[in-house]
C-alpha cells in the first residue's frame, strides 16, 4: 500500500521563490528609479519660469540691427600743397560751393623755386638768342666761303679749257695743261668737299636748334606749372556740401596729401549698420530693409557690404527706396529690419535666453499635467529676432520652458510647483 509523502519546509519554501525573486528585482529597479529621480530632479516655482506654447505659424526670416545716418558722400580735404595756414576762410558746418576757398596757405620755398624757374627760362631764352645770332653768322660765313670757291672753280675751269684749246693747237706746253687740269680737280672737289660740310652742318644747326626750342618750351610748360602750384595754396572745396570738419590752425604746418578736413554731400544720405558675422554669407546687395519713424515705415536697399569683419560684426550701406523721413540729420540712428529671405510656414517658439544656455541643442518640455518638464534634445534652425525655426523635436500645441536655464544645472527633470 502505498504511502503519502510529506512535503518538507524548504521544499514548500522553494514553490515561491521565483515570486519572491520577482519582488525582489521589482523593488530595486524602483529603488533606482526613485534614486535616479532624485538625483536629476529640480524642483521650481512656476511663478520662476516663462512657459511658452510650440506654433506652427509664418516665421519671418530678418535680423534686426541698428543704422546710423551718415552723408551720401564724404570727401576728404587735403592740399596737393604744402605750406603754412595763413587763413581759414570758412568754419565747420559751412555749406561751400563747388570751388569756394576753405583755407589759404603760405609757402616760401615755392616762390623761390618760382624765382629761379622764371630766371632759369630767362637765361635759356638768352643763350638760345645768342646761338640763332652765332648760327646766322656761320650761315652767312659758310655762304661767302662757298661763293668763293664757286668763283675760284669757275676760274680754274675756265683757264682750263683755253689751256686744253691752246694745248691742242700747241701753243703752251704740256705742262702748263696738265698744271690748268690739276688745279681746276681740284677745285672742284674742294668745292664738293665743302659743300658736302656746310649741307651736314646746316643739318646739325637745325637739329640743334630744333632740341634747345624744345629745351626752352619745356622750361616754360615747367615754369607754368610752378605757377599753378601756387594757386594751389588756397585749398578749395571740390563738391557742394557742409564742411563737416577742419582741423587746421592759423600758423600750423600741412603737408601735401595731409587731411584736414571732411566735406559732406547732403544731396542724400545712407544708413550704416553693423550686423553680426553670422549672417555675413546670407547679406548681399539690393536686399531690401525696413525701419518705423513716427507712424511711418520707411524702406531700404543694401547698396554695399564691407567684407572686412571686426569684433564680431561687418558694415553695410543701405540707401532709401522711396521717400525720406523728414528732418533727417546726420547721425541719427534708426532700428533696421532687414529682411534675409521669404516668409514660410514653420514650427516656432519665442526668442528667450534659454538659447544662451543650450545652444538651441536641446530645451525643457512640459508633460500633458504640466507638473513636470523633461529634457528633450532639438534642433534649431533660422532665428529672428522674436522667434527661433523648431527643424527637429518638438510638434505644435507642446509647451516649453523658454526662460533662463542657469540655475537648473544637469538636471534632467524640472518638477514645477
Amino acid at each position: 500500500m502505498d504511502r503519502v509523502i510529506e512535503k518538507t519546509k524548504t521544499q514548500r519554501l522553494m514553490k515561491y521563490w521565483p515570486y519572491m525573486a520577482g519582488a525582489c528585482l521589482v523593488l530595486i529597479v524602483l529603488g533606482w528609479l526613485v534614486f535616479a529621480g532624485h538625483e536629476s530632479t529640480f524642483r521650481v516655482s512656476k511663478d520662476e519660469l516663462t512657459i511658452s506654447e510650440v506654433r506652427q505659424a509664418e516665421f519671418k526670416d530678418y535680423v534686426r540691427t541698428n543704422g546710423r545716418v551718415l552723408p551720401i558722400q564724404v570727401v576728404q580735404i587735403s592740399p596737393e600743397e604744402g605750406g603754412i595756414v595763413r587763413e581759414k576762410v570758412v568754419e565747420e558746418g559751412t555749406h561751400v560751393k563747388k570751388g569756394d576757398v576753405i583755407v589759404r596757405l603760405s609757402n616760401s620755398n615755392l616762390d623761390l623755386q618760382i624765382l629761379n624757374a622764371e630766371a632759369e627760362l630767362a637765361e635759356k631764352q638768352n643763350l638760345l638768342r645768342n646761338t640763332q645770332v652765332a648760327m646766322q653768322q656761320d650761315r652767312l660765313n659758310n655762304q661767302t666761303e662757298q661763293a668763293q670757291l664757286d668763283m675760284d672753280t669757275q676760274r680754274k675751269q675756265r683757264t682750263y679749257e683755253q689751256n686744253k684749246r691752246l694745248y691742242q693747237e700747241k701753243l703752251i706746253s704740256k705742262e702748263d695743261y696738265l698744271q690748268s687740269q690739276e688745279d681746276y680737280q681740284l677745285s672742284a672737289k674742294k668745292r664738293s668737299l665743302v659743300s658736302q660740310r656746310l649741307k651736314q652742318d646746316s643739318i646739325y644747326r637745325t637739329v640743334q636748334m630744333d632740341q634747345m626750342e624744345d629745351n626752352l618750351q619745356n622750361m616754360r610748360k615747367n615754369v607754368v606749372l610752378i605757377r599753378q602750384r601756387k594757386d594751389k595754396l588756397e585749398v578749395r572745396s571740390a563738391i557742394d556740401g557742409e564742411l563737416g570738419l577742419l582741423d587746421v590752425v592759423l600758423g600750423q604746418s600741412i603737408s601735401p596729401g595731409q587731411k584736414i578736413g571732411q566735406l559732406n554731400d547732403l544731396s542724400d544720405y545712407k544708413v550704416q549698420a553693423s550686423i553680426d558675422e553670422h549672417y555675413i554669407d546670407r547679406v548681399r546687395q539690393g536686399l531690401i530693409a525696413t525701419f518705423t519713424r513716427g507712424e511711418r515705415q520707411y524702406q531700404l536697399q543694401v547698396r554695399k557690404v564691407y567684407p572686412e569683419v571686426r569684433e564680431g560684426k561687418f558694415r553695410c550701406d543701405f540707401i532709401f527706396r522711396g521717400e525720406r523721413p523728414e528732418n533727417i540729420r546726420t547721425g541719427q540712428t534708426y532700428y533696421i529690419d532687414l529682411e534675409l529671405g521669404q516668409p514660410e510656414q514653420a514650427v516656432i517658439i519665442p526668442r528667450s535666453t534659454f538659447f544662451q544656455t543650450t545652444g538651441g541643442q536641446w530645451i525643457f518640455v512640459l508633460d500633458k499635467s504640466g507638473t513636470k518638464a523633461y529634457r528633450r534634445p532639438i534642433r534649431v534652425g533660422r532665428q529672428n529676432p522674436q522667434h527661433y525655426e523648431i527643424l527637429e523635436g518638438l510638434e505644435p500645441g507642446e509647451r516649453v520652458v523658454t526662460s533662463g536655464y542657469e540655475a537648473f544645472k544637469d538636471n534632467k527633470v524640472l518638477v514645477i510647483k
